[in-house]
Formats: C-alpha cells, sequence, structure tokens
C-alpha cells in the first residue's frame, strides 16, 4: 500500500493532468461553436455576478484580476480585447477616480448566455458524468476547504 504522501502526489498528478484535458476540450468545443475562449466566458461571468457594495454589476479591474483563472497581467490585455469586441465597458471609479471600473454591456451578457450552454455541456458530459452525487460533494467540499484555507492567507 502506498504512503500517504505518494497517494496525494499520485492525486495531484491526476488532477493535473485531468484538468489540462478538461480545458482542452472545453476551448474545442468553444472553438468549433464559433465562440470565444474559456477566459473570456471567465471574466463575463465575473463581472454578471459582481455584487460588491455600491459597484453592483461592475468590478475595479484589480478585483477582477484577483477573481480571473486568467493570470492578472492578461486581464488588462483581454479587457481590451472584450472592450474593443463591445462585451465590457470600462471607466475611471466614481468612488475615488484613482482606480478604473470594468462593467458588462448587453452584448456581453448575451454572449455568456450564449456560451453556457456549450460550456455547461462539457462540464456534464466530460466532468459529472464520471462522478456521482456523492464524489461530487466530496470533492467540492476538499476545494472549499482549500479555497478558504488560501483566502485567509496572504502570499
Amino acid at each position: 500500500m502506498p504512503a500517504k504522501s505518494d497517494s496525494r502526489q499520485r492525486a495531484w498528478a491526476r488532477f493535473v493532468t485531468a484538468q489540462a484535458l478538461l480545458l482542452e476540450r472545453i476551448e474545442a468545443a468553444f472553438a468549433e461553436a464559433k465562440l470565444p475562449p474559456l477566459a473570456w466566458y471567465d471574466v463575463l461571468w465575473i463581472l454578471e455576478n459582481a455584487r460588491e457594495g455600491e459597484l453592483r454589476g461592475r468590478l475595479r479591474m484589480a478585483d477582477l484580476a484577483r477573481k480571473a483563472v486568467v493570470s492578472r497581467s492578461n486581464v488588462t490585455r483581454l479587457t481590451d480585447r472584450m472592450e474593443k469586441a463591445g462585451l465590457v465597458a470600462r471607466f475611471d471609479c466614481p468612488m475615488d477616480g484613482r482606480g478604473t471600473v470594468a462593467t458588462l454591456t448587453p452584448k456581453g451578457r448575451a454572449l455568456r448566455a450564449k456560451m453556457w450552454p456549450v460550456y455547461k455541456k462539457q462540464i456534464d458530459t466530460l466532468f459529472g458524468a464520471h462522478l456521482g452525487a456523492r464524489e461530487a460533494e466530496a470533492i467540492a467540499a476538499t476545494f472549499e476547504k482549500m479555497i478558504d484555507s488560501f483566502k485567509r492567507k496572504t502570499p
């Protein structure tokens, strides 16, 4: 029987491999549907669900960068492209004028809604089909524990 650390390392290796394969196939499904990449969906979803204080439905760029799956350095370039496509708008922060705020446009909201069925199908068939309800709950609880731990610690 392998040692605990060996099974944890094996789990890590399988997680990294599975994640890479899942993302590759999700990206392919978006491309086949002639939709933008997953990073665009991520930004659109974050903005659509932003509910922070007086900035309802919008976020400071720094907060968007912190929440996005893409790297922080890429968020500015990504939102530049998304703004040119009319999916997001950016303006000076109304509360202090120092930062920049991003908000979702109606066109961005419509694109996110169009992307969701493609994304959901991939989640259901590539990921969900391999899990029973108890397994899904256990995995979700494990990741929530990790996320909570990371949020309490500053890098």
